[in-house]
């Protein structure tokens, strides 16, 4: 009986660490996991939703997209400090940004950058006096005062934004130019798009490309 007593003792013994250092490698890894989560959610990538149909037909209301941030170097949060950028943003490139007059994510396509000169005229855009190739662009509607608009240089460190739904997108023809300390991220593909209106997925959008 002793030496039976002996060995549930011993076997005590044995599980409690043993079942601590389980515990500590689950602790461990997630708390790795969750690091990498949040250095991705903050520096690397970040998922958007499309709200409204001023991208239209290169983005749809109930899209759902990702972001590179790291392109354009990532902001450190709670600061002004940046992590230094692959590169600037370019024309053509689509881009989520923290809007100037109000705090909402937008998500626009860079026309023109600093040192250019817009010029728009019924809706088709100039720079620096050449006529623009826009295939993406959509012309839905009638044509408002912000078909017309210009010519204005963009200043320094500013682009010039506008939506591909070209009369019903409020963009830098509204606003202004934007700041270029508010880009957030270039829009790389879609991973999800919901049609809001029938609730069924739009499967042949899924993990498409954006251009």
């Amino acid at each position: 009986m002793a030496r039976r007593q002996t060995g549930r003792r011993q076997q005590k013994k044995q599980t409690g660490p043993h079942r601590r250092s389980l515990f500590m490698e689950y602790g461990e890894s997630v708390f790795v996991a969750a690091i990498l989560f949040f250095f991705l959610r903050f520096f690397v990538v970040q998922a958007f939703q499309i709200p409204s149909g001023s991208m239209e037909d290169t983005l749809l209301v109930g899209d759902f997209l990702v972001a590179n941030k790291f392109v354009y170097g990532a902001r450190i949060p709670g600061t002004e400090m940046r992590l230094p950028k692959i590169r600037d943003p370019k024309r053509g490139d689509i881009i989520v940004f923290r809007a100037p007059h109000q705090d909402n994510d937008f998500i626009k396509r860079c026309v023109a950058v600093e040192g250019d000169t817009v010029l728009v005229r019924d809706n088709h855009v100039l720079i620096n006096g050449k006529m623009t190739d826009e295939e993406f662009v959509a012309i839905k509607g009638p044509n408002s005062r912000i078909s017309n608009w210009g010519p204005k240089v963009v200043p320094e460190g500013h682009l010039f934004m506008l939506g591909d739904n070209r009369n019903q997108s409020s963009d830098s023809r509204v606003w202004g130019f934007l700041d270029k300390k508010r880009v957030k991220g270039h829009a790389m593909f879609l991973y999800f798009s919901l049609n809001k209106d029938t609730f069924i997925p739009r499967f042949n959008r899924f993990f498409r490309v954006i251009r």
